[in-house]
Parts: C-alpha cells; sequence; structure tokens
C-alpha cells in the first residue's frame, strides 16, 4: 500500500475540502465507475458534498480518499476491512495531532523550568539493603 500525503491546495485553486468535482469528474480522476462511487457514499466510505437537488460534488480529499479505497481493495481488503483502515489512520492522524501538541507543550514546560532561577537541585539517592541471617 502506498502513502498518501495530505491533500494540499493548488496554488490558486480551491481548498482540498471545496466540493467541486461532480461525479463524472471524480470517476474519471480516480479510475472508477460513477456506480462504484454511489455504492461507496451509501456504504459511508466516502461522504461527497451535496448540491442544492442532491447532486453529488466530490473535494480534492475526496478523491484522494476514493483512490486509497481502490488501491486497498486491489489488494485484497474486503469493504469493512477498508473501512476499518480508513477509521484507524483517521485515529492514528488525531492522535499524531495530540502528540504534537503534547510536545509542544511539554516543550514550553521545559523552557519555563530552565528559566526558573534558584530551583532545588535534585540529589540522587541510594537505597541499601543490608540481609539479616538468625543464628
Amino acid at each position: 500500500m502506498t502513502q498518501h500525503s495530505p491533500v494540499g491546495p493548488a496554488p490558486g485553486g480551491p481548498a482540498p475540502d471545496a466540493p467541486v468535482y461532480v461525479i463524472s469528474v471524480a470517476a474519471a480522476l480516480t479510475g472508477l465507475h460513477p456506480q462504484t462511487l454511489r455504492a461507496y457514499d451509501r456504504l459511508g466510505l466516502v461522504t461527497p458534498g451535496r448540491t442544492g437537488g442532491g447532486g453529488r460534488r466530490y473535494s480534492a480529499r475526496d478523491i484522494a480518499l476514493l483512490t486509497q479505497v481502490a488501491e486497498l481493495t486491489a489488494e485484497g481488503l474486503g469493504l469493512e476491512g477498508v473501512r476499518r483502515v480508513l477509521e484507524l489512520e483517521e485515529k492514528v492522524m488525531a492522535l499524531q495531532h495530540q502528540v504534537d501538541e503534547l510536545q509542544l507543550e511539554l516543550a514550553g514546560a521545559h523552557a519555563a523550568l530552565a528559566a526558573t532561577p534558584n530551583l532545588p537541585a535534585r540529589v540522587p539517592t541510594t537505597t541499601q539493603i543490608m540481609l539479616w541471617r538468625r543464628r
């Protein structure tokens, strides 16, 4: 499976989440049949935006997700497996974001601690254990 980089805005183009592609264009961009796109929408794998009349509009992020779904199914993964992979990847991204935030917070705490004068010095302690035997 190939790794996908986050979809970024094209210079002067729409934002990655802007629903701009009609289903026929999304199908052409992904190499999938429009009926497959409709099925993925019904299954909740990819949820495109909707027009006032109910037509589907796909974003660049949706196109990347559809491509990933197509790759996973081509590798033999069933649709429930694909759903689980997508859920887990979303969780991993959320956890990575949380780790990044905590690392920034920790770096700030370390900087504040280093800048604070007259803190008590840490004294290493040793523990000795003596064994006693009755005679």
